[in-house]
């Protein structure tokens, strides 16, 4: 059995702490300074990650090897597989036509171009957020806001600034999964306290957007459609979290939220704007689309465009049934990962257990929701393959990304390197609560994912809770919740933004026209969740 040691460099907590900080700072340098290409800098962290783990804290090197293993297949089925299987349900949408037919759509539930931004960037955004992640919303719904008529710039500031909330949840709860994972904790219970933390900022984010899109004048004339919009779309999430589904909390999120905007704007209009430029380019292009709606989609055709996303939003409460959990728990399997026997430096066993659960997956009821809508919208099986094959060719950088990341994750965790950083920064007391969120929001920043910034600091964040004497479900929790507000200002995202809205190359432009409101919500994160640690809000969780 490998035991851990905390403090491997003669016996000093700084000097280790050093040492294990070595695979995160490579990472964050490559990416974030020398713009390397994120599986080529997550390939190197691990192999600087595996030495540390060989030479500084003494794992043997086939103990190093088959834990990154383990992190690597964990990753297949809790990550991969529902990314691509996601991915893919949108490829359908689009190969069939009725991708346009949706984005025409808003049109017609208003022609004010920020009524509009609201609905396409937050609550649409999060629903495809909910269902895809990595990206897949910034770039949808940046595409769909140029369409409409907005600059590339803003539609692109508009699109990143909105995919902050919903990140937590993302591609069905998968940064919770993996948190959960890398933590031991219960994943309903950090569900939950995610649902207390992130809709809090989430009734906040569409006022951020109307005031980009037009400013004070914006503000003023349709600060009640951002109210609703994010009051809904945080109290759906809040509930949903707590009490109903964690997997489905930005679905009902958005649902929510476009539902409400919907009930409002039969009751209330906002002021008309002046015929300025901007209005002008607009409004033409609404119009545009207003008579493409009235001429060329048919009820029909709106039904069967939102038919796959009902379509998994129905799968996905099924599942929630007793006797439906029970019928697909039946194609589950638990088995202890094979050569692996770890103990903390107290000498308390690592649990090791793989979860083989291949009919209640996520992804497998994604592949399932895909297969249906294929059908539906009447694409041949040899178009639907076809369609696979090109998004596995789309995700072919992703894929080695994802494995690295949680191969790196798991050795600093099984290694003890996440424990040193941990008892190191607990240094700081009952401050670390507010540090809490801004460790997440660095991770999403560098690598550009919830997930990833989870698999790397939440074991680091319940280490840290136990020096200081903090919640460790509170301190995972802000792990994620800080790390939303990261999503904006990360090089992939930039990346994707300015590459669907057609400015390549402008990504800095992009970067110093959002960093501003990502520190802005992660200041108030922060001190959401050191309230949250003292008896002033502790009454939320």
């Amino acid at each position: 059995m490998f035991q851990q040691i905390y403090d491997p460099v003669s016996g000093s907590l700084f000097a280790s702490a050093l040492c294990a900080m070595l695979p995160l700072l490579s990472m964050f340098v490559m990416l974030g300074w020398l713009k390397i290409s994120p599986h080529v800098s997550a390939a190197i962290s691990l192999l600087i990650c595996a030495v540390v783990a060989g030479f500084v804290y003494g794992m043997p090197w086939a103990t190093v090897a088959n834990v990154g293993v383990y992190g690597a297949v964990f990753s297949v089925l809790t990550v991969l597989w529902i990314i691509v299987n996601a991915i893919w349900l949108y490829n359908l949408t689009v190969r069939s036509g009725h991708f346009a037919v949706l984005r025409d759509s808003f049109a017609l539930i208003s022609d004010d171009p920020r009524i509009q931004a609201i609905l396409i960037a937050f609550s649409f955004g999060a629903l495809i957020e909910a269902l895809a992640g990595a990206g897949t919303p910034v770039a949808i719904a940046g595409a769909m806001l140029v369409a409409i008529g907005l600059h590339p710039l803003k539609a692109a500031v508009i699109a990143l600034v909105a995919d902050t909330a919903p990140v937590a949840f993302g591609a069905l709860a998968v940064p919770i999964t993996t948190l959960a994972q890398v933590t031991g904790l219960s994943f309903e219970e950090l569900g939950y306290h995610v649902g207390r933390q992130t809709p809090v900022v989430a009734a906040f984010v569409p006022l951020a957007l109307v005031w980009i899109m037009d400013g004070k004048r914006g503000l003023r004339q349709t600060w009640p459609a951002a109210v609703v919009a994010g009051f809904a779309f945080g109290a759906a999430q809040w509930i949903s979290a707590s009490h109903f589904s964690v997997v489905l909390a930005d679905v009902v999120g958005a649902l929510a939220s476009a539902a409400a905007v919907v009930v409002l704007l039969k009751f209330w209009k906002p002021a008309k704007l002046p015929a300025d430029a901007f209005q002008n380019e607009v409004t033409k292009q609404a119009e545009r689309i207003h008579s493409d709606v009235a001429v060329g989609h048919s009820r029909k055709q709106l039904m069967l465009a939102y038919a796959p996303y009902l379509l998994i939003i129905a799968i996905f409460t099924v599942v929630q049934f007793g006797l439906v959990q029970k019928w697909l728990g039946a194609g589950t399997f638990k088995f202890a990962w094979p050569g692996l026997a770890i103990s903390t430096q107290e000498g308390k066993s690592i649990g090791t257990m793989f979860t083989l659960n291949s009919l209640s997956a996520a992804g497998s009821l994604l592949l399932l929701a895909g297969a249906i809508s294929a059908m539906m919208l009447k694409i041949s099986a040899r178009a639907a393959l076809e369609t696979y094959g090109k998004t596995l060719v789309q995700m072919r950088w992703a894929v080695p990304t994802v494995l690295c990341v949680m191969a790196l994750a798991f050795i600093m965790n099984y290694s003890g390197q996440t424990a040193t950083l941990g008892r190191w920064l607990a240094g700081t007391g009952s401050a670390f609560a507010f540090l809490s969120p801004v460790i997440g929001w660095i991770g999403v920043a560098v690598t550009g994912s919830d997930n990833s910034a989870n698999a790397l600091f939440g074991a680091l964040q319940v280490a840290a809770a136990h020096e200081t004497g903090l919640s460790p479900v509170l301190l995972a929790a802000a792990n994620a919740s800080g790390g939303v507000l990261g999503k904006m200002i990360s090089p992939q995202s930039l990346a994707v933004g300015a590459a669907a809205v057609g400015i390549i190359g402008q990504e800095g432009l992009i970067f110093r026209k959002v960093v501003g409101w990502s520190l802005f919500f992660l200041l108030m994160m922060a001190t959401l969740v050191y309230l949250q640690s003292t008896p002033v809000l502790s009454w939320m969780l």
